[in-house]
């Protein structure tokens, strides 16, 4: 396999079944690594068991399988990747880029939350561990989709954790170490993780990685605006009937509707889907897309 050959990847987290949102970046993702002529990847980023929900895993696969979104390798779960997240923090800590770190949320209120300097009194026994981000930290990238988006992350974010006091593994260090790790050359998500990126490229570079490009979809929200993961609207996707779905989603991808007027099963259509892709449809926001609340239906 070429090293520069397009790699894609899909990576829920397991609290709860997917819905129509996050199918919509399943679908985007995969369309793009067709249309590329790539590898589509799937990973669960299963480190957060507080908020995981049991059996959600094998759920979410498995509706992935029933939309015809099959992986082209062999399905990641980060729980089985503590030692590689704790070899790059060691790294950090070794070469000064990573620093303990034990003040709790009351301790940074007055600091807006943000840390910029240790002012807990206190020590814990398992302090967390943040990315030490310097004073006037701008970091930009182009976005394929949303154009160039820049943050000064000493300011939006302030020193990142890595490794949360609980002996959670923060979300920004295991994304980076996987991304890497599986080779993936082109970042598809919901632009919810928009802001999170500029965090994660200030950590490839401290640990020398390369930096994948990204491309952030636009979110789906209800009929009040509200984020569909975050609203009454996001129930379970209906596994039993993809057809009409795939063709909604098609749809809010800004892809011509008629292009998938003929197959009736699913194999049928997403072949077809792959010819008919054009990424430069895309749309950067998704306008009057909504799900009704009453019925689960789209409106």
């Amino acid at each position: 396999m070429s090293s520069n050959r397009y790699r894609g990847r899909f990576a829920p987290s397991p609290t709860g079944p997917l819905h129509l949102g996050s199918l919509l970046a399943a679908f985007g993702s995969w369309l793009l690594a067709r249309h590329a002529g790539g590898h589509w990847l799937v990973r669960i980023e299963d480190l957060d068991p507080p908020r995981e929900v049991a059996g959600a895993a094998a759920a979410q696969l498995a509706t992935l399988a029933a939309f015809g979104l099959h992986p082209d390798a062999p399905v990641q779960y980060q729980s089985r990747r503590h030692a590689h997240y704790r070899a790059a923090l060691d790294r950090l800590l070794a070469e000064g880029s990573a620093f303990p770190c034990h003040c709790s949320r009351s301790d940074l209120a007055g600091q807006q939350g943000l840390h910029r300097r240790c002012v807990g009194g206190r020590q814990r026994p398992h302090p967390a561990i943040r990315l030490r981000v310097a004073d006037g930290a701008l970091v930009g990238f182009d976005d394929a989709l949303q154009g160039r988006f820049e943050h000064r992350v000493d300011r939006v974010a302030g020193d990142v954790v890595l490794l949360r006091a609980d002996g959670c593994w923060a979300y920004q260090l295991a994304v980076v170490v996987d991304d890497a790790a599986q080779g993936i050359t082109d970042v598809v998500r919901g632009a919810d993780l928009i802001d999170s990126t500029p965090r994660q490229i200030l950590l490839q570079r401290a640990l020398g990685l390369p930096t994948p490009r990204y491309l952030h979809l636009p979110l789906l929200r209800d009929a009040d605006g509200n984020k569909l993961s975050k609203s009454l609207a996001a129930r379970p996707v209906d596994a039993r009937d993809p057809v009409p779905t795939l063709r909604w989603l098609w749809s809010a991808l800004g892809q011509e509707a008629a292009a998938l007027d003929g197959p009736a099963q699913v194999p049928e259509l997403l072949q077809q889907a792959v010819s008919a892709f054009h990424p430069a449809r895309l749309r950067r926001t998704l306008p009057d897309t909504a799900v009704s609340r009453d019925a689960g239906r789209f409106t």
